[in-house]
């Protein structure tokens, strides 16, 4: 079972809890960062954070997939910008609730940073996630 907690006493965050919670003996995917590029290794969306975005939800969602979870078991993100601007970081994180990973709502932090692994790579998204049990007993 997974339990989103919103902090009363903390100002309302848009579209993401304060924390998640999930019950012992849950199964969890740590994700590696999520990156886009596309089947072949060539970046998708050079110059573009946006659809760069949208590359990186989507191999969010095959790499979910590879361990039987999906988007709506993500517990918690971390989602990178490279961009010192918040309108990057926005136009970013309007994809993310678009995509509808922040349904949960997850806990997520956005971070605008300087650098990122591949050439002009300029997002990248780490999850973790609860893996749903399937046999229909105890389970995220």
């Amino acid at each position: 079972m997974i339990q989103r907690v919103t902090v009363p006493g903390l100002f309302p965050p848009p579209r993401y809890s304060h924390a998640s919670v999930v019950e012992a003996g849950t199964k969890l995917a740590f994700l590696a960062g999520s990156v886009p590029l596309d089947a072949d290794g060539k970046l998708v969306g050079a110059g573009d954070p946006v659809r760069q975005a949208e590359q990186v939800i989507a191999n969010l969602r095959e790499q979910l997939g590879a361990v039987g979870s999906d988007l709506e078991h993500v517990l918690a993100t971390e989602v990178y910008v490279v961009s010192s601007e918040t309108a990057a970081l926005s136009a970013v994180w309007d994809v993310v609730v678009a995509s509808g990973l922040s349904a949960g709502p997850h806990a997520s932090t956005l971070l605008g940073v300087a650098c990122l692994g591949y050439p002009g790579q300029l997002v990248e998204i780490t999850a973790t996630a609860a893996v749903p049990v399937e046999d229909g007993g105890a389970g995220a």
